[in-house]
């Protein structure tokens, strides 16, 4: 990959980009009469998910907004929901040059960035457990998302419910399950104004970047469409490490007085080029210290390319004044060709380690649809929201893999190694990969809403039957080699009260859902009494309290749960059984929007207790921090500083608690200037990631049970100008 000037794809974007300004210009001179304020904050007026009550609004500061969807109980207000819940806005995003939507949930207080096992896809830990990126939603669906990686430029909104949700999304279809929280990805829309922007940018080393966002409503303002076009392209921070990222999105949306329609098209390549791997520590060492975040462990001939192409289509229909039905569908072909320097791991306290060269060849078809029925009624002085949903989700996915010799190296002085060539172990053909899984999901779900005491009370009580099947295939015959087939009911309850127009507390009952383990025929002990037995799913169940205050500027919110999900192992006749529970408690609380006037502020501080047979869960830090400021100076509009510091606690990288990974912390600075050139918006932005350039290990696991070692980023100066037409 070249590093230097902008590709001629990127020169594309911006030519393209500036065909349709005059057009807009002449035809659309209203929002050139707009002050500075407005143009600053442009927001979406239609409908973003195909709904009646559209996209939420941005609260005081524009960083989170007042509310956002939860499954099958559609859109609401963070007052009005009986979860924690919080939706960052497509604006923090930009103004903190997030490049993915994990550095933009990287300043949640809950949510803890990590890696998947063997790979570079971002996984997300929330209240202890993680979250696949393919167990994310987008516009309401599961396994739409490319794998790997989430451009932020993808987005709207970035909305985090935490805590337990099968009720509400349906299970998630990964290995994770999302029992600790779910995160959805929310499109972008036309908003009332025509606009053009145009972003050009670069990092320290030589990464350069380039984005068009074009927008366009009718005169009506039924229809509306947007597109976005993004490259990335150039080395970083990290010696030796180049990234490349193409995205084109299409969304449009029509609506009418009883029919909303929305639909979205998105294409995205990754490349990543002698990118870091993941480090696991041998069992019988300690922790050793985080390398220079700028030095490369990762080998030269490596690489890592994903494509993804991915569509979604929603409508919602008005039958009757009191009774709407809706109808989604989605599909997604992703493609990921990567050889990797895997199994990398310590072999003495100077650093040595010991990695094998390692092929992976990954394909997902995924289709997947919701149909749902909502209306309204009252019962007396009662009023009742009844909604009822059905689910389903399918994936084939193809895999093949080839491990070579290995090779050593270490830490703190890499060096460059010849690839190996002599192939040790494998599963396919890369060429052509087999169907090696199968997943299916469905689910039937019925809610009921109810509303009391003039609105300040309210009650959600359901359920969703879910089945999960999954069947695994031998990955050089394709022969079926297991089945998964199981059905739960997973109960729901949630009461939330208005104290006054600014507070109401809450208390809920969720629970989550995984797929069960099947029974080895043999482990270490001989065989297994139920070998081949598939183990029902693995239920957890969650009880939450909380309370939240919304003002004029500024809002709170603070939670306590438990979160207790089955532990599988084998019992004294030595059958694989359900033998004890993982057990998470915690306390958070989360701050945002506006202190005073010009002072932004946006963090909060969790507090988490697991107890896994006795130890800590693996990869699950007692406190988490973050605390953002931002400030508009005064005397000089349209400057703005701002700052935000993240600590993250000790952890453990392994299930005996032997291997402590050290706490650390991390500042980000910033600074942005937004001012009128004639008929346009110049903002000019400048972030210096990690100012401090702290070494450190920034995260442990993400694959349940593995305990392995991402690093931390290096410090990184972002720089960017966008215009606004």
């Amino acid at each position: 990959m070249q590093a230097g000037a902008l590709s001629l794809s990127s020169m594309a974007i911006i030519l393209l980009a500036y065909q349709p300004i005059a057009a807009f210009a002449e035809e659309n001179t209203e929002l050139f009469d707009l002050d500075l304020a407005t143009l600053m904050t442009i927001q979406v007026g239609t409908s973003a998910d195909a709904s009646a009550k559209g996209l939420s609004t941005p609260l005081a500061g524009a960083q989170v907004a007042d509310g956002g969807r939860l499954g099958i109980l559609g859109s609401t207000t963070i007052l009005d929901a009986p979860f924690s819940t919080t939706s960052y806005t497509q604006e923090f995003a930009q103004n903190h040059q997030a490049a993915s939507i994990g550095e933009v949930l990287q300043y949640d207080p809950s949510v803890q960035l990590a890696r998947g096992f063997g790979n570079f896809q971002q996984v997300y830990r929330v209240r202890g457990f993680p979250i696949f990126s393919d167990d994310m939603t987008y516009n309401g669906l599961y396994g739409i998302l490319p794998r790997q990686y989430l451009a932020a430029e993808l987005i709207e909104r970035v909305e985090v419910l935490r805590g337990a949700n099968a009720f509400i999304n349906g299970a998630a279809p990964g290995v994770s399950g999302s029992l600790g929280g779910s995160i959805g990805a929310v499109p972008k829309r036309a908003p009332k104004q025509n606009f053009s922007r145009i972003t050009l940018g670069a990092q320290s080393a030589s990464q350069y970047y380039a984005a068009a966002d074009l927008s366009h409503r009718s005169d009506d303002s039924r229809f509306g469409i947007r597109v976005n076009g993004v490259e990335r392209r150039g080395d970083t921070d990290i010696d030796g490490e180049a990234r490349a990222l193409q995205l084109l999105t299409l969304g449009a949306d029509f609506h009418s007085n009883d029919l909303r329609i929305s639909a979205d098209f998105g294409y995205q390549d990754q490349q990543l080029d002698a990118s870091p791997p993941s480090v696991t520590v041998a069992s019988d060492l300690p922790i050793p210290t985080a390398p220079d975040t700028d030095h490369n462990i990762g080998q030269p001939w490596t690489y890592s390319d994903a494509k993804d192409l991915f569509g979604t289509l929603r409508a919602e229909y008005d039958i009757t004044p009191q009774l709407t039905g809706w109808l989604a569908l989605g599909a997604r072909e992703g493609d990921e060709d990567s050889i990797f320097s895997a199994f990398l791991t310590t072999t003495n306290l100077m650093g040595d380690y010991s990695a094998s060269r390692f092929d992976v060849v990954h394909k997902d078809s995924v289709i997947t649809g919701e149909l749902g029925l909502r209306t309204e009624f009252n019962t007396g002085e009662i009023t009742h929201q009844l909604s009822l949903s059905a689910n389903t989700y399918e994936n084939d996915s193809r895999n093949a893999y080839l491990i070579y010799n290995g090779f050593t190296n270490n830490l703190y002085h890499p060096t460059a190694v010849e690839r190996p060539e002599t192939p040790v172990f494998g599963g396919g053909d890369l060429r052509r990969p087999l169907i090696t899984t199968t997943t299916k999901t469905g689910s039937l779900a019925l809610a009921d809403e109810l509303s009391l005491l003039d609105e300040r009370l309210l009650l959600t009580l359901g359920a969703r039957q879910q089945t999960i099947r999954e069947y695994n295939f031998d990955y050089n015959s394709g022969a079926l080699q297991s089945i998964y087939d199981k059905t739960r009911l997973t109960p729901a309850f949630a009461a939330l009260y208005k104290f006054s127009p600014r507070y109401s507390g809450y208390i809920n009952y969720m629970e989550g859902l995984l797929k069960g383990d099947i029974a080895p025929t043999t482990n270490i002990d001989g065989p297994v009494a139920n070998g081949g037995q598939a183990l029902r799913p693995y239920q957890t169940q969650q009880t939450e309290a909380g309370i939240k205050y919304l003002g004029k500027s500024l809002g709170a919110t603070i939670a306590v749960f438990e979160i207790r999900k089955p532990l599988a192992g084998y019992n004294s006749r030595n059958a694989l059984a359900l033998i004890d529970d993982q057990t998470h408690r915690g306390l958070e609380l989360s701050l945002y929007g506006e202190a005073a006037p010009g002072i932004k502020l946006l963090g909060g501080i969790s507090f988490l207790d697991t107890d896994e047979y006795g130890k800590n869960t693996l990869g699950a830090p007692k406190v988490q921090s973050n605390l953002g400021l931002e400030w508009d100076v005064p005397g000089i509009a349209g400057l703005t500083l701002n700052s935000h510091w993240m600590y993250t606690g000790s952890q453990y990288a392994d299930l005996a608690n032997t291997q402590k990974v050290p706490s650390w912390q991390r500042l980000d600075l910033g600074t942005r200037y937004t001012t009128r050139l004639s008929t346009q918006t110049l903002t000019l932005r400048a972030t210096l990631e990690n100012a401090t350039s702290n070494d450190y290990w920034a995260s442990v696991g993400g694959f349940p049970g593995a305990g392995y070692l991402t690093q931390g980023n290096p410090r990184t100066l972002v720089v960017s100008a966008t215009v606004d037409f």
